[in-house]
């Protein structure tokens, strides 16, 4: 196999591996916010108490996906330069 060929191959499989970070962080978030109704449907009242880490773990995970989109973004363009 040639060096450029086995450079596509390890590029290709570090886009997947990207790929497979951003659905298990999207499946985070979307947990995330199955927690955060669930916190304030059993209580029930105008001004729900949702913990604080709650709001942090929310936020951790947009920053995750916005770095993994740019990841795949620099990787891609490289392997396209290819």
């Amino acid at each position: 196999m040639s060096g450029l060929a086995e450079i596509h191959q390890l590029l290709t499989a570090a886009r997947a591996g990207v790929g497979d970070g951003r659905a298990h962080a999207e499946r985070a978030q979307a947990l995330l916010g199955d927690a955060r109704r669930a916190l304030v449907d059993a209580q029930a009242k105008a001004d729900p108490w949702l913990p604080q880490q709650l709001a942090q773990a929310d936020e951790a995970l947009e920053n995750l996906l916005t770095r993994l989109a740019a990841a795949d973004d620099l990787v891609g363009g490289y392997q396209s330069r290819l």
